[in-house]
């Protein structure tokens, strides 16, 4: 008797959770579900380009001031000059 009981009350949950996975699977699966589930992932795939375009910008932006310090006469080295290279002077300065 107390085992018949106990497959009752397991069948009785299995079939309540059964009865809820159906349930949440059916509304993903209706227009509104599938449209939220776009969304969700545009709104993330946004995040990810937002960041990646300043990671992005960053990296122009030292580049760019490594480029001026390197190439620009009057700002610390001398023009033309490559890293572990003695400086050197432009033709006609």
């Amino acid at each position: 008797m107390i085992g018949k009981l106990f497959y009752l009350a397991a069948g009785a949950a299995l079939g309540g959770y059964v009865v809820h996975r159906v349930g949440r699977a059916r509304r993903a699966l209706t227009p509104g579900g599938i449209a939220e589930r776009v969304e969700g992932q545009v709104t993330e795939y946004k995040g990810a380009l937002r960041e990646l375009n300043e990671d992005l910008a960053e990296e122009v932006r030292e580049r760019e001031a490594e480029l001026l310090a390197r190439y620009t006469p009057g700002r610390g080295r001398a023009a033309l000059s490559a890293p572990g290279e003695t400086p050197r002077r432009l033709p006609g300065r």
